[in-house]
C-alpha cells in the first residue's frame, strides 16, 4: 500500500513562485502532479515516469517542472510565473509497480492573486 505525504502550496501574488513536494512509500513508477480549479475537472499538470520521461500540460509548459528524487521516492513541483488561473488544488499522484494502482495525496491549495 502506497502513502503519499504532500508540503506546500499557499497564497501568493501572480508572478511569483512556489514548490510542492511528495514523498510516497513503497515501490512507485510514475508520479505527477494533477490540480482541480474551482468548477472544474481535475487535470494532468505534469508527470514523471520511471525513466525520466516527463509531460506537463501545455497552460503550464515552460513555467512548472517536475523533478523526481528516485532514492527518496519524492517528486517536486516547481511552478515558476505563477498566474491566477493557476489556482487550484493541487493532488500529487504515484502509480505503483506490478499493480499499476494509482494513489492520491491529500490536496493543497495554491492561489494565486492578481
Amino acid at each position: 500500500h502506497v502513502q503519499l505525504g504532500v508540503l506546500g502550496g499557499g497564497l501568493l501574488q501572480a508572478g511569483g513562485s512556489l514548490r510542492l513536494c511528495c514523498a510516497a512509500s513503497g515501490s512507485i513508477f510514475t508520479m505527477g502532479w494533477y490540480r482541480q480549479g474551482p468548477g472544474k475537472q481535475r487535470e494532468l499538470v505534469a508527470s514523471m515516469g520511471s525513466g525520466g520521461i516527463t509531460t506537463y500540460a501545455d497552460s503550464v509548459n515552460g513555467r512548472f517542472t517536475i523533478s523526481r528524487d528516485y532514492a527518496r521516492n519524492t517528486v517536486y513541483l516547481e511552478m515558476n510565473s505563477l498566474k491566477p488561473e493557476d489556482t487550484a488544488v493541487y493532488y500529487c499522484n504515484a502509480v505503483s509497480y506490478g499493480r499499476y494502482i494509482n494513489y492520491w495525496g491529500q490536496g493543497t491549495q495554491v492561489t494565486v492573486s492578481s
